[in-house]
């Protein structure tokens, strides 16, 4: 496990960290008044990603209960190739906490930009709604 990963990303080598769970173009109908997506937009994209990672390291349905140190860097531009990476920060009994950020490829540019990233927790549900634990992988025993 890591520590938090709240701490600004900058240089011109930065890349994205964790696994990509979603990608996707932002399109005109996700605008804002300005012009630039919507920001609920690409929180909602980040929410989703992130819901792929929860339920596949926990091993069951997850639901987001927490956004925390969300930070919003650049703007997003229609036709923007958004990436959605996310990383473990922290495993508890019953929830996971996951760094997430949101990359994009511009069209006129070759490196990836961070936009936007914070950490989001999920709690593992069971079939009628109530935390539960997380499965953890057996000990191996030698023989």
């Amino acid at each position: 496990m890591t520590e938090s990963k709240t701490q600004p990303v900058t240089g011109l080598d930065a890349e994205p960290t964790g696994d990509l769970t979603i990608r996707t173009v932002a399109m005109p109908a996700d605008t804002n008044a300005n012009g630039d997506i919507f920001g609920g937009w690409l929180l909602s994209q980040m929410d989703l990603g992130g819901g792929i990672f929860a339920a596949k390291v926990a091993k069951t349905r997850t639901v987001t209960v927490a956004i925390e140190a969300m930070t919003f860097r650049k703007a997003v531009h229609v036709g923007d190739v958004v990436s959605v990476h996310a990383d473990l920060v922290r495993m508890g009994r019953t929830s996971l906490t996951v760094h997430i950020e949101a990359w994009v490829l511009r069209r006129n540019e070759s490196a990836p930009i961070l936009v936007t990233d914070g950490n989001f927790t999920f709690v593992s549900i069971d079939e009628a709604g109530r935390p539960q634990p997380i499965k953890r992988p057996d000990a191996t025993i030698a023989t």
